[in-house]
């Protein structure tokens, strides 16, 4: 089984979520959609931490996800946390691109998550 180490230092940001009863599928394990709900908390987490999240607040550009890819690994069940760590991987001319690990209790790499964010003028637009 892969294991993570308890603090991941390539991975800045850090953040815990508590897996709920209702995110379950009929199999008893979490939805992988909800893989999906717990990138977008990391993400808005991320900016949050390193500040972007009030720039963009006070400015009339904005980040827009142009693609999530999620490579599933294990299983998460409930009850129990996700612990996703978050880190820029690239940043590009007119994108950057934030990756996310999210780990089980037992410190099992359940998903690895790649975002493709897009700035986004919403005024002109």
């Amino acid at each position: 089984m892969q294991k993570m180490e308890n603090e991941k230092t390539d991975f800045p940001v850090k953040l815990e979520l508590r897996i709920d009863w209702a995110e379950l599928d009929l199999f008893g394990h979490v939805n992988n959609v909800m893989f999906f709900k717990y990138a977008q908390a990391a993400r808005v987490n991320y900016w949050e931490q390193i500040g972007l999240y009030q720039h963009f607040r006070a400015s009339d550009e904005g980040p827009m996800v142009a693609a999530v890819n999620c490579q599933f690994r294990k299983p998460l069940f409930y009850p129990g946390t996700v612990t996703i760590y978050s880190r820029m991987k690239e940043i590009g001319n007119t994108s950057f691109r934030l990756q996310h690990q999210m780990v089980a209790d037992s410190g099992a790499l359940c998903a690895e998550v790649e975002d493709a964010i897009v700035m986004y003028d919403f005024k002109k637009e």
